[in-house]
């Protein structure tokens, strides 16, 4: 499932990409019209908080989600109980960028990462596009604890 933030749900498309959606997030400088074409035109669920863009992706019939919250967790959870999260997806995307991350091996990645990590990691994955490198640090434990908690029902 494809998900599009607003320009005001930054940090929640971020998680939602950690999540493992393909999550666009719209600049400031693209207006709602633009906002509902894009939505359209990829075929992804809106996410927004704006009341009047609401109702007229509504008005349009495209899939929209309207939030309530301006806490982070409690947008997240809002999301997660509308959409379904498939659990072998998280943290499977860039967290920058939205590209599907890639496999890289140990000795390619070498010279761009301390070298503690070096040290400690085997497995390491790199984001094709913006080439930022990803590997299972403790904060990954901690991504997926946050996930878990707030996917359960109200």
């Amino acid at each position: 499932m494809k998900l599009l933030c607003d320009h005001m749900l930054g940090t929640l498309a971020t998680w939602l990409r950690l999540c493992g959606f393909d999550t666009a997030y719209a600049s400031a400088n693209i207006d709602d019209a633009g906002l509902l074409d894009l939505a359209q035109k990829e075929n992804r669920v809106l996410i927004t908080r704006d009341k009047q863009l609401l109702h007229r992706a509504q008005t349009r019939k495209l899939t929209v989600v309207g939030l309530t919250s301006t806490d982070l967790d409690e947008q997240l959870q809002q999301v997660l109980w509308h959409i379904p999260l498939d659990p072998a997806r998280i943290l499977t995307r860039c967290s920058v960028c939205n590209t599907p991350l890639e496999s890289i091996e140990k000795n390619r990645v070498k010279e761009h990462i301390p070298q503690k990590v070096l040290a400690h990691q085997e497995t390491f994955w790199h984001c094709p596009h913006c080439n930022k490198i990803y590997w299972e640090g403790s904060h990954v434990d901690k991504i997926r604890k946050k996930i878990d908690i707030l996917k359960k029902p109200r």
